[in-house]
């Protein structure tokens, strides 16, 4: 039998630490402050990871423990993504947007004993704090108010890292011991810990240089997604390695304060969810903007509108791609890149398609028996993956019975086809997706019919009971200021552009679509309003 004769090197984030800085150490992480940027390069940085860490250890944080952040975007956010995890503990990504008790239950359960908080955000954490007593300390960014907090547990991060002498000799990591731990956001019931390996890092950021998002050391990546949510889709490492500049935003993600740090700072790529983009679209069709810096954004999260992909290409000549994946994916399961050989007419086509699955993904399409579908296009099951940067289960006491099948795939909870090229289209999450007369509608679909039309800003669809039918789709709309499109005129676009019995028959026209803690639509609160008979219901078919 031949053997190998490669060595059995561990995959881990200190390799992707060391060559970021050996070799992209001119390049930088910016941070917006409202009128100016602050720059560090990455040389700089990774001195100040080495005294994070050391001022770490100095507060008793030694191997395996948990140091959580509760921050925005910023420089120290980043220096804690390598210093926790290089230096042999797990970084925890505090949801800010959770509500209280969801909150304390996952520093909790995540077993928290230092938190890292950005001084604007010391009043929600503090909400919490007769609930989170084994937190040891509190390690407050910025100079702003803290006295909400124990004064006895609180340091300032500015003073920890003064205090430390410059250099630090990183400890040779096992690949499979836990990096860091994100939560998923608790759509139902308690959020559900996802504990993130070295080794499922180191190949998620690989992965994700080949599987299709384009970044190199001639970019400059915005990065408006949170770094709280899905491990910042891996583009805190991904951005380091191939040195890109990383421009963070901090709490200035309102369009008009984003607008202004990207006129400023002229970023040429960008991520975050559908909702963001949508902001600055309307904030752009009040006032003359400028993003003409920016070749492409990447957006994931929710399903992207076709709307908006055409309206930043024929405004500013922005590509919106789209990409898919999941907080237990990482999150990169696939990327909307068109393929070779792709008609520009039909480029739009592609890219609002939910994505190319990326290499190193496995992934199927079943059916209610969990019999295999074939990759035809047309056939349709639940989405279910598998691979080196996936989740096999849940952290903690979570219940994962119905997440994981007994032969190890992931089951996404997402509905959809796979054709012979490997492109996704998610049509809807299996509890989203409205049965009528025996017939599935999607609301992804529907929704993003709805949201083509001129006067709407947003819309969501939900089932609702129906006697005849046992359920129909009642959309949630928004129109932009002004409007007063009726839901019979919705209709009328809508009639040669989806399903006859497709049409709704009833709307709700509301202010503001309610949103979970990472910028998706939230059903669940709206099915809520719905059944306590808040909201305003009117009929299309009069």
């Amino acid at each position: 039998m031949v053997r190998s004769t490669m060595m059995d090197h561990p995959l881990t984030l200190t390799q992707v630490l060391e060559h970021g800085r050996k070799v992209h150490g001119r390049a930088k992480i910016v941070t917006w402050q409202g009128d100016h940027a602050r720059e560090v390069t990455f040389t700089d940085t990774y001195e100040r990871m080495g005294r994070l860490a050391r001022g770490l250890a100095s507060l008793g944080v030694g191997e395996g423990d948990v140091v959580g952040t509760f921050c925005w975007n910023s420089q120290e956010h980043f220096e804690a993504y390598f210093a926790i995890p290089c230096m042999g503990a797990v970084l925890h990504m505090l949801n800010i947007r959770l509500f209280p008790d969801q909150l304390a239950y996952v520093v909790n359960d995540g077993g928290d004993r230092v938190v890292i908080v950005d001084d604007t955000l010391v009043p929600a954490l503090a909400r919490v704090l007769d609930e989170i007593p084994q937190v040891e300390h509190f390690v407050v960014v910025g100079d702003g108010d803290a006295s909400a907090l124990p004064a006895e547990k609180v340091v300032r991060y500015d003073d920890l890292l003064a205090a430390q002498e410059p250099g630090h000799d990183w400890p040779e990591l096992d690949e499979r011991q836990a990096a860091a731990m994100c939560y998923t956001s608790g759509t139902t019931g308690n959020p559900k810990g996802v504990v993130y390996s070295h080794r499922s890092n180191w190949t998620h950021t690989f992965g994700a240089a080949v599987g299709g998002l384009g970044i190199s050391d001639r970019d400059r990546l915005l990065l408006v997604v949170p770094q709280f949510h899905a491990n910042a889709w891996g583009l805190v490492y991904l951005g380091w390695m191939l040195g890109a500049d990383i421009l963070q935003p901090a709490q200035y993600l309102q369009p008009e304060p984003l607008v202004a740090f990207i006129e400023d700072q002229r970023p040429t790529c960008s991520a975050a969810v559908p909702t963001v983009w949508n902001g600055v679209l309307q904030y752009g069709m009040q006032t003359d903007i400028d993003l003409s810096s920016l070749d492409w954004v990447v957006v994931g999260g929710s399903a992207v509108p076709r709307a908006l992909i055409e309206a930043y290409e024929t405004r500013w000549g922005v590509e919106i791609v789209q990409a898919w994946g999941m907080t237990e994916m990482s999150p990169l399961g696939a990327v909307a890149n068109p393929p070779a050989g792709t008609d520009p007419q039909e480029s739009i086509d592609w890219r609002a398609k939910t994505g190319r699955v990326a290499p190193g993904v496995d992934t199927r399409i079943v059916d209610p028996h969990g019999t295999e579908l074939p990759w035809d296009g047309t056939a349709m099951g639940e989405i279910q993956v598998r691979g080196p940067w996936i989740a096999a289960s849940y952290h903690g006491e979570a219940d994962d019975a119905d997440r994981f099948t007994a032969d190890g795939w992931l089951r996404t909870g997402d509905v959809g086809t796979i054709d012979d090229r490997g492109f996704l289209q998610i049509v809807d999450r299996t509890k989203d997706v409205i049965k009528s007369g025996g017939e599935w509608i999607s609301s992804v679909d529907l929704e993003n019919a709805i949201m083509g039309h001129a006067d709407v800003v947003e819309a969501a669809v939900i089932g609702v009971p129906d006697e005849r039918w046992d359920e129909r789709p009642l959309a949630a709309v928004v129109l932009r200021a002004g409007a007063t499109t009726t839901a019979e005129e919705l209709n009328a676009y809508l009639a040669d552009r989806v399903a006859k019995w497709w049409l709704p028959e009833r709307y709700t026209f509301v202010t503001e679509i309610p949103k979970t803690s990472v910028g998706k639509f939230s059903k669940k609160d709206l099915r809520g309003s719905f059944e306590t008979g808040d909201l305003e219901v009117v009929r299309a078919d009069g």
